[in-house]
């Protein structure tokens, strides 16, 4: 089973999402954050489930709608590690940083 890790700016980015998630008074914040853990805990029994976007990061699709997330991640399949680098709602242009 891969360990996962999260590069430090995922801090940044869960802070952006929630701010988001409350200056639009929008129902389930912890239930959505919940989701989106859930989902990359996944990665930990199926490490290339995300899609290749290139340069060996991968991007795993969380729900959907304005629900939906999208995570980036890289799987260092040698040391059995899956590092998020970035997380971003899928509403979003691209992914900050």
């Amino acid at each position: 089973m891969a360990r996962i890790e999260y590069a430090p700016r995922v801090a940044e980015d869960y802070a952006r999402i929630v701010a988001h998630l409350l200056a639009h008074d929008a129902a389930g914040i912890a239930e959505r954050l919940e989701a989106i853990e859930s989902a990359i805990d996944v990665l930990a029994t199926s490490p290339e489930l995300g899609r290749l976007v290139g340069d060996g990061q991968r991007e795993l699709v969380i729900g959907k709608g304005p629900r939906g997330y999208l995570a980036r991640y890289r799987y260092h399949a040698d040391v059995d590690i899956v590092l998020v680098l970035a997380l971003r709602a899928q509403r979003e242009g691209r992914y900050r940083g």
